[in-house]
């Protein structure tokens, strides 16, 4: 019993939000906490097969039989929230944020869309960046969620309602955004990076948690590692869609759109270095394969042949084992 935290092991869009879903009812969690800002999207796809994606709740909203957090270190687009507390059905009582929570203001936006990062490093441009920089210089223009009445019948402090269930041996799964290569501070890359860490000791500071607490850390990463598209960073192996589709052996062509900018992702070849960087810093017990139809097989929804050579190979290239995998259909298999 206790906390369980998802994190990216490549660049973003590992897959995430679908494991977060998954492996909260998996493991009977009680509360999914949601960190970051709205930079950063994940998808999962309910009982009717609808495709969802969320830039504020945890992807558990969806089921409505959990408490939904949104964290201390969380970063609040007001006018995304409601929309999303409409789209996912989600109980308002099921629905907590932390008082000291920042709000993403319009100036916010307005002064990432007037800089240069949208182009020097591919920023999504969603006011998150601008938001860190002025809780970090404190400034007088941070707003929190305990400053917004509108806010006001979801505010309550997340740290005290925490700790009770984790006293009661109750479950909690953190939700991560991003991936570790994006980390502002553990990157190889920077200054192509986002304005947050992106690794578990992270996102558990973000939550106000211990790291006593902690009793899985699972790390996603995916058969083909993606980046948005533009001037994002460096991409090791980069490829294009069109070799992707030629491999998985589809009919049709593979591609994929960043979930905030609608831009097409770079996308490469495994590479194992970020990964073992991710491992290192993380030291994940569980890890997920993510995106396995991308590698051709006999059958779309069966581990054949060919991906379990796959899965072989990740496993010598970052010498730990592959404990499940998952399908862009929204399956996920243990292996």
């Amino acid at each position: 019993m206790g906390v369980s935290i998802i994190v990216g092991g490549q660049f973003g869009s590992e897959g995430k939000g679908k494991v977060s879903h998954w492996f909260a009812k998996k493991v009977n969690a009680t509360t999914v906490v949601r960190v970051g800002g709205t930079n950063s999207g994940h998808s999962v796809v309910d009982s009717n097969g609808n495709l969802h994606v969320f830039r504020i709740l945890p992807t558990s909203a969806i089921e409505n039989d959990k408490c939904c957090v949104i964290s201390a270190g969380s970063y609040i687009d007001i006018n995304l929230l409601f929309q999303e507390i409409k789209e996912s059905g989600i109980d308002e009582k099921n629905l907590i944020i932390d008082p000291n929570a920042v709000i993403i203001t319009t100036e916010d936006k307005n002064n990432e869309q007037n800089s240069i990062l949208g182009e020097s490093i591919g920023s999504t441009n969603s006011g998150t960046g601008a938001a860190v920089i002025d809780r970090v210089s404190r400034s007088s223009r941070t707003f929190f969620a305990k400053d917004v009445s509108l806010l006001s019948k979801f505010i309550y402090p997340t740290k005290d309602y925490l700790r009770c269930e984790i006293n009661n041996n109750h479950e909690v799964v953190i939700e991560g955004t991003q991936g570790f290569g994006l980390s502002n501070i553990h990157t190889p890359y920077y200054p192509y990076a986002t304005s947050r860490d992106t690794s578990a000791a992270g996102f558990l500071s973000e939550v106000g948690l211990s790291p006593f607490d902690v009793s899985n850390i699972i790390m996603v990463i995916r058969s083909y590692p993606i980046r948005v598209g533009g001037n994002s960073g460096p991409l090791p192996n980069e490829i294009s869609w069109e070799d992707v589709t030629a491999k998985s052996c589809s009919n049709s062509l593979i591609q994929e759109y960043t979930s905030v900018t609608k831009k097409i992702r770079r996308v490469a070849s495994f590479d194992a270095d970020i990964v073992n960087r991710a491992i290192v810093t993380n030291n994940p017990n569980i890890i997920v394969l993510n995106h396995l139809d991308y590698i051709g097989d006999d059958m779309p929804d069966v581990i054949g042949e060919n991906r379990n050579g796959f899965i072989t190979s990740v496993e010598k290239k970052i010498n730990r084992k592959i404990d499940y995998v998952g399908l862009s259909n929204s399956k996920v298999i243990s292996v």
